[in-house]
């Protein structure tokens, strides 16, 4: 059993920095474990796409690049395990792929857990009555609302990672779990903690809660990013918990960014909902009682959490198909720029009602001009966005075809056209919603390299 187990998160999306992990292994080859956070929600929906594209391709493609990148470290003697969800929708496929790149790399002997069945689909197709299925969001049911599901994933937990843990897997891959249970589960393997360990299994999950989104809590989007230094070389985190559940939150030496009180604050209030109550699979966590301590360098001490037992229901993460979006952008500049830019996109939906093709939705923005953030004086640039959304493509077409007339019969100071006519994108639906832990049953297997 280890005092404490380190553990850095080197991707908070499916996007981030690419050259995280193999960073992180070159300036703390110390930490024991790297998990990568591919699944937002709009990630899911992302997946739902490709895979009506390419069969079988339900997974986040970058995370091949990724572990290229870590396989010399590998190769070179690297003990660091590797757990992401970059699995998506097809898990296996992932794998299999991670596979063949690391015996490209000379990696042979190591061990890859796949963790699937957090797909629901089918339930909740033949059962779209059951009151769980209904929105979290609007409450309506899944029936009432003719919605035709693509995807249906819940938010497992830490269990079958720890499993994989236990059968000696060097790189997991799941699909749809909770961010922090990556984190949880080589807490509970490393500590020989218990399942009904609450407080410790609570301090594990703020732990991976303030580790989830990367670089935020070491400075990325904070209040105080404008007095940061080296931000573009902006340090990934790193935490270090103890068998109390207990944490340190801090950063690979002489990278940039900071962690420091004000940067933990920040990041524990982020998504938080009830600070009394939150959820995950493993465990419901209470942030009340949470002290934080300063120990200079880059070093905050967080302890505290309380927990109990967890939710007898998980979170969904559905999607469906819902029609057509497209958004066309140009600059005005000059004198009642805003104005001009107004006026201009009322010309464009004007054009749409006389072919009788109003959209269903629209907005027009003028941004620089109070759109996103009231301004305190008028200005003479701003860019403006219509943004159109429809159950009809060749609306949206229409009004791609009708947007760049606007290059000649416009305002005088308008640019930014080189793009050309915008395009017309596929809208997917996100549908949140719940499901009995029971009715859900995730599996591990292992795929020898």
């Amino acid at each position: 059993m280890k005092e404490a187990i380190r553990v850095a998160n080197v991707q908070a999306f499916w996007g981030d920095y690419s050259q995280a992990a193999a960073d992180m292994l070159h300036l703390a080859p110390e930490v024991d474990y790297l998990t990568m956070d591919y699944l937002a929600e709009v990630s899911m929906s992302i997946l739902a796409k490709q895979m009506r594209k390419h069969e079988g391709l339900g997974y986040a493609r970058d995370f091949i690049k990724v572990i290229e990148s870590a396989a010399p470290y590998w190769r070179d003697g690297s003990k660091v395990k590797i757990i992401s969800n970059a699995g998506g929708l097809t898990p296996k496929a992932c794998a299999e792929r991670c596979a063949e790149v690391l015996r490209e790399a000379g990696c042979r002997g190591k061990r890859i857990g796949i963790v699937s069945g957090d797909g629901v689909l089918d339930q909740m197709q033949t059962n779209a009555a059951n009151t769980d299925f209904n929105n979290l969001d609007s409450t309506q049911s899944l029936q009432e609302s003719g919605v035709e599901l693509l995807t249906a994933n819940a938010y497992v937990g830490a269990k079958q990672i720890v499993e994989a843990l236990d059968a000696e897997a060097d790189l997991i891959i799941t699909g749809r779990v909770a961010d922090p249970s990556m984190v949880v589960a080589p807490c509970l393997f490393e500590h020989g903690w218990a399942w009904g360990d609450y407080d410790r299994l609570a301090g594990a999950t703020v732990a991976g809660h303030l580790i989830e989104c990367g670089t935020q809590v070491t400075g990325g989007i904070s209040t105080h990013w404008m007095e940061l230094e080296e931000v573009a070389n902006i340090g990934y985190p790193i935490v270090e918990i103890d068998a109390s559940g207990g944490c340190v939150v801090t950063k690979p030496a002489g990278t940039g960014g900071r962690v420091d009180q004000r940067s933990v604050k920040e990041q524990l209030l982020y998504e938080l909902g009830d600070p009394g109550h939150y959820l995950s699979p493993d465990v419901e966590v209470s942030f009340l009682l949470l002290e934080l301590a300063d120990l200079g360098q880059d070093r905050v001490g967080v302890s505290g959490a309380r927990g109990s037992a967890p939710p007898s229901t998980l979170k969904v993460s559905g999607t469906y198909q819902a029609g057509y979006h497209t958004s066309g952008s140009l600059t005005i500049y000059g004198p009642d720029a805003a104005l001009k830019a107004q006026r201009a996109g009322e010309v464009v939906m004007a054009r749409l009602a006389e072919k009788g093709m109003s959209p269903e939705e629209s907005r027009i923005e003028c941004i620089g001009a109070g759109a996103i953030a009231p301004l305190p004086h008028s200005v003479s640039e701003v860019v403006l966005r219509v943004s159109l959304g429809d159950s009809r493509r060749e609306v949206l077409q229409q009004f791609a075809t009708d947007w760049v007339s606007l290059v000649c019969c416009g305002p005088p100071g308008t640019t930014g056209y080189a793009g050309g006519r915008p395009r017309v994108h596929e809208t997917i639906a996100y549908w949140p919603c719940l499901i009995s832990q029971q009715n859900v049953t995730p599996s591990m297997e292992i795929l020898e390299v």
